[in-house]
């Protein structure tokens, strides 16, 4: 299956890739990569890289690592295809413009009969490849864009009601792990996922809270290189596996967590 990891953070921090070690760590019988993709948000905006081909000889990691990017909002995906050809249109994650910013989302999973949705008949979102994951996405930015309008910012609470709706009807057609982020929330979905003895269970997401740096020596083995922050930072790193022997707290099977400036934010938080 495919592999999502996501960092949240209080300040903006650099973050780089070794896309084919942490795909090793991740791989159930198979490490092949038939594609990856890395989300920077920067503002309202995002800077997106991505390739439908495998990590190991790309030049644009290279090119990435010595920019040296910071975001405190970064989605990675890593593409093992199950559906749709392996081009540009089919590597995650996928980005959209709505009210002046870009929201974007990454899966692992598969999705079966989305198209016999009522609302797919007219959508207002189209997807540009082939993909289901790229389809629930036009269908939760379908969702979504009923908030996003006149200029105000919709209240948390409304993004997390619409969010969560959508995911539990997405795991009714199939396996749902989702990382959705609109420039000031993320808000992720664990489901299920190929598990090392080949079942198929939860957890499909793990997450690791951590005031100040994590343990960036062990993290940067497997694959993901953080930047020490200010002593006040703090993250929250989401993953489809544990990338190191800290205390991950694998997500229950249909449990729908937000992120906001590296800490987990509570219902009780939202207006």
């Amino acid at each position: 299956m495919c592999e999502l990891f996501c960092l949240s953070s209080s300040w903006p921090t650099t973050v780089a890739f070794s896309l084919e070690e942490l795909s090793r760590h991740g791989a159930v019988g198979r490490s092949t990569v038939d594609g990856w993709g890395l989300a920077y948000h920067d503002g309202r905006d995002v800077r997106l890289y991505k390739e439908p081909e495998p990590a190991g000889e790309s030049a644009w990691l290279a090119f990435i690592r010595g920019r040296n990017l910071a975001s405190s909002i970064v989605i990675s995906h890593i593409r093992r295809a199950t559906q749709g050809a392996l081009s540009h249109a089919n590597t995650q994650p996928f980005t959209r413009e709505l009210a002046g910013r870009m929201h974007v989302f990454a899966h692992n999973g598969h999705i079966v009969d989305l198209t016999d949705r009522a609302e797919f008949d007219v959508p207002p979102f189209t997807p540009v490849g082939e993909t289901d994951s790229e389809l629930a996405f036009c269908d939760l930015m379908a969702r979504v864009s009923s908030l996003w309008k006149g200029g105000v910012v919709p209240s948390v609470k409304g993004r997390f009601d619409i969010f969560e709706t959508f995911c539990a009807d997405m795991r009714a057609r199939g396996v749902a792990n989702f990382l959705y982020a609109d420039g000031e929330i993320v808000f992720a979905h664990g489901h299920r996922r190929i598990q090392s003895d080949g079942r198929i269970a939860p957890p499909g997401l793990w997450r690791l809270e951590r005031r100040c740096s994590v343990d960036a020596d062990k993290l940067a083995a497997m694959g993901v290189d953080i930047a020490d922050g200010p002593p006040d930072q703090q993250v929250t790193l989401l993953a489809s596996v544990p990338l190191t022997d800290e205390a991950w707290t694998p997500m229950s099977e249909g449990e729908t967590v937000m992120l906001k400036s590296g800490r987990v934010l509570t219902l009780a938080e939202c207006v």
